[in-house]
């Protein structure tokens, strides 16, 4: 898997570069700053490209705009933000752009480098890999229940917003201490409610997730209870 990486801190670069290589990714570019990485992502095309936040020149939001931008010209790259901040702006537009292939992970909360690396190939994959707090910051700007996710049971928001993260069927019912028989019907359910069209269980998984970030980022649902 051929990925370019965006980080300025040169030790942060340099250690992420060996953490993937020795993964058995391929590291095709590894740059410094947010333009820098459009560039090489313009000029390679990779599988996956990884950025931080806070790129030169002004250490804001360089890097999330940069990745906006990426996703809208290269939507057959798989784009994770890597980052140790969750930041509002861009966050709705990059991750309601399009289904599927996109990460919004934070550097302080990756315990496991296998975890880590699983999450990369799921989004290089078409799939979705998303911090916890993303998905809260997602949701912040809820307002009143609306729409066909609106309609889903808090069960299911639940669920819904499991999925977002990137768990498996096995980690929601872990998470919520149900079955996995259980958590397959729950996400059948979910599917019929979005109408979505009967497919590839993942693709269906992926539009649900996109349906579910829309709608939050207009305000049509609220976080679940749980």
């Amino acid at each position: 898997m051929r990925v370019i990486i965006a980080e300025d801190e040169v030790l942060l670069r340099e250690g992420l570069t060996h953490v993937l290589e020795k993964e058995g990714f391929s590291v095709i570019g590894a740059v410094g700053t947010a333009a820098d990485w459009e560039q090489a992502v313009d000029a390679r095309m990779p599988d996956l490209a990884i950025t931080d936040i806070r790129m030169p020149p002004s250490h804001t939001d360089e890097g999330l705009a940069a990745a906006v931008r990426v996703r809208r010209a290269h939507p057959q790259v798989g784009v994770v933000v890597l980052s140790q901040h969750v930041q509002r702006r861009y966050a709705t537009e990059l991750l309601g752009a399009q289904a599927g292939g996109v990460g919004y992970l934070l550097k302080q909360r990756i315990a496991d480098v296998r975890t880590f690396t699983a999450d990369l190939r799921r989004v290089a994959a078409g799939g979705s890999a998303l911090d916890p707090e993303v998905v809260e910051l997602m949701l912040a700007r809820a307002g009143r229940f609306g729409g066909a996710v609106g309609g889903l049971t808090p069960r299911q928001l639940e669920v819904l917003a499991l999925m977002a993260q990137g768990r498996s069927n096995a980690g929601i019912a872990a998470a919520l201490v149900l079955t996995e028989k259980a958590i397959v019907q729950h996400t059948s359910n979910i599917y019929d409610a979005l109408g979505l069209p009967v497919d590839a269980d993942d693709h269906r998984r992926v539009l649900a997730v996109v349906r579910y970030l829309d709608a939050a980022a207009a305000g049509a649902v609220r976080p679940p209870a749980t």
